[in-house]
């Protein structure tokens, strides 16, 4: 499949429609309000949609905190020495410019479901008519022993992508030689289900080039990981002997680590590290908790729209929502953005809703031009978002096949940031 923005932004050209005049609301405001809180691959792609669509029908607010945005989907090519940091960053002017969205950079620091308001530590408090949550994640406190999020420059977690990719990126190219980086992987479910495995093979190649007799070893709790196969005979061929992973059955979910001393216990049995990378167990961003629409970690939702399973007038999508069968990455969440962008113009401008469809294939890169994918399309059902079919690369593709596979992911990533913000091709 050949990705480009063309293509790619044309399969939301069904979920279009002709809008009828809209409502006055209930206060007296002409126009119907929107609320969307996180500016990531859901949340600017929602208020895009929203915006764009209703052609001025409904008043759209964006709160998202960061003006310069660093996506963490191909952030691991910047470890690795692939891209640069700023090739990852892209700022919302355009996106407020081209549609007259009301991009507000502060934090959204609570919900009144009651008086259908969001508060800002700025100290704004928006009303609203429907509101749309994408915090993306926040770190389960306690998940790994001895670390929380006051050790992240020693141990750095570099799962919201910006300065702690730098970091993590600065403390690899500074390890000694010989030395070990240490992954502490996470439980399920998490963002990126194949992020931690393409980072291992990023550090590889990094440290393949700078550090060869460098070691690498991984702490997993999971029985097995997102395209596993592919990894491990990926690492076998680019980095023999380099990396070594340590799954439940070996205590790779016993683990516990010291930020003091740079010591990772495993099962009791204590290393020495140089660098150590831990990802914690995930849940839900903090505002989706404080607006009291989370169950546990995550937030349910429908399947027919990210509608909350406590709230109509609140849809969370993306990484925080707890929709069912979809993965958490940023494709998933742009894909269920277009879905709950047609519900909330329908809702609030009589516009057609058309039924939930959704796709997403996310893609790794193990070493040169040495890309992989795995990909799903998917249905909404009240119970959930359903698998209806998937693909995966295949072990022993040829290099032409790998290849264009990664040649794809490029075409993915200019698709996808340009139906996010805006930006021209």
């Amino acid at each position: 499949m050949d990705f480009n923005r063309r293509a790619f932004i044309g399969t939301a050209a069904a979920l279009g429609a002709t809008l009828a005049a809209p409502h006055v609301r209930a206060d007296g405001h002409g126009r119907p309000r929107v609320v969307v809180v996180g500016g990531g691959a859901g949340g600017a792609t929602a208020a895009r949609y929203i915006a764009k669509d209703s052609e001025g029908a409904i008043d759209v607010t964006l709160i998202e905190p960061t003006r310069k945005y660093y996506t963490c989907f191909f952030s691991n090519l910047a470890l690795g020495g692939f891209w640069d940091m700023e090739d990852l960053a892209h700022s919302y002017g355009k996106l407020a410019a081209d549609n007259g969205i009301n991009v507000l950079h502060d934090w959204a620091v609570g919900v009144d479901r009651d008086a259908k308001t969001v508060s800002t530590a700025g100290g704004h408090v928006l009303p609203y008519d429907k509101l749309v949550l994408s915090p993306g994640i926040d770190f389960v406190e306690g998940a790994v022993p001895g670390w929380d999020v006051s050790a992240q420059n020693a141990m750095p977690h570099a799962y919201k992508a910006g300065s702690q990719t730098e970091l993590l990126k600065a403390q690899v190219l500074a390890m000694p030689e010989g030395g070990v980086f240490a992954m502490v992987a996470p439980p399920n479910p998490y963002r990126c289900p194949p992020g931690p495995y393409e980072r291992v093979s990023m550090v590889a190649h990094m440290l393949r080039e700078v550090n060869p007799t460098a070691k690498i070893l991984i702490a997993d709790p999971k029985e097995t990981f997102s395209k596993q196969g592919l990894f491990e005979q990926g690492w076998g061929l680019a980095y023999p002997g380099m990396i070594e992973r340590v799954g439940p059955d070996f205590g790779g979910e016993n683990v516990e680590v010291d930020p003091a001393a740079m010591t990772v216990s495993i099962d009791g049995d204590v290393q020495q590290v140089d660098v150590c990378n831990v990802i914690p167990a995930m849940q839900a961003g903090k505002i989706a908790h404080d607006a009291g629409v989370t169950d546990g970690r995550w937030a349910p939702v429908r399947g027919t729209d990210l509608a909350s399973r406590m709230d109509e007038d609140v849809y969370v999508l993306g990484d925080a929502a707890a929709q069912g069968d979809m993965p958490k990455s940023g494709y998933s969440a742009n894909s269920q953005a277009k879905v709950v962008a047609n519900a909330v113009r329908g809702a609030l401008t009589d516009a057609r809703v058309f039924p939930a469809r959704y796709s997403n294939t996310c893609w790794s890169l193990i070493d040169d031009e040495n890309g992989v994918k795995v990909g799903a399309t998917y249905e909404g059902t009240e119970e959930k978002i359903a698998k209806v079919d998937g693909f995966v690369s295949q072990t022993d593709e040829t290099p032409q096949t790998r290849a264009e596979t990664f040649r794809e992911s490029l075409g993915w990533y200019a698709a996808i940031t340009a139906d996010m913000f805006g930006a021209t091709s």
